[in-house]
């Protein structure tokens, strides 16, 4: 798209306004995009860190199967998740404040002896999930404000800053040509004038 101007002073003034706007906004616009790529990568590291944890954790458990068989599934269920929003760069992002697992109560005698232990396994093993999904969830939005935040470096940067130096220096050529010219006939006119004097 390329930018509307008309070959006055107004236009000029704008046009340089315009100017310095973007080229004022352009640091700002780079640090902004760095600092979320930071924050982009950190989130992954700990996305991929929560996977891994939770890949271990299951691993650690994966010989006692044939016991998770009779673990009955409905003595834990969500209570709930408290999710924050915190500004990272501008960019509003979830963040994990508590998981609220209930656990229903069960008679020890009628179960396995190791069913308490199991109960803080897959409590611990929910929250990781959960933070694992947060995590994720943190990293995408990052992301989306990243790549929105680059598209508008590389649009001041190489479309609209090159469009207002040129615009700028087409209106300024045009009024010094403008100029030039009304020099030229006052020239003209006044050697005429000083011509019929000499001859009158």
């Amino acid at each position: 798209m390329a930018i509307k101007f008309q070959y006055n002073k107004t236009s000029l003034q704008e046009m340089n306004k315009q100017l310095r706007i973007r080229e004022n906004a352009l640091p700002i616009l780079k640090n902004k995009e760095s600092a979320l790529r930071v924050e982009v990568k950190k989130a992954r590291y700990e996305a991929e860190e929560m996977e891994r944890l939770l890949a271990e954790k299951m691993a650690a458990q994966s010989d006692m199967d044939r016991l998770w068989e009779e673990f009955d599934t409905e003595l834990i269920e969500g209570a709930g998740v408290e999710i924050v929003a915190r500004k990272v760069a501008g960019v509003s992002v979830p963040e994990l404040e508590k998981v609220t697992l209930r656990q229903q109560p069960f008679s020890l005698y009628r179960r396995p002896a190791w069913f308490p232990a199991g109960m803080e396994l897959v409590k611990e093993l929910a929250a990781i999930a959960i933070k694992k999904k947060v995590f994720y969830r943190k990293m995408e939005i990052l992301d989306h404000a990243r790549r929105r935040t680059t598209q508008k470096v590389n649009l001041y940067e190489k479309v609209q800053i090159p469009e207002y130096e040129d615009a700028i220096r087409k209106i300024k050529r045009f009024l010094e040509d403008e100029e030039n010219l009304a020099k030229s006939a006052q020239k003209i006119v006044k050697k005429r004038q000083e011509e019929k004097s000499g001859l009158a």
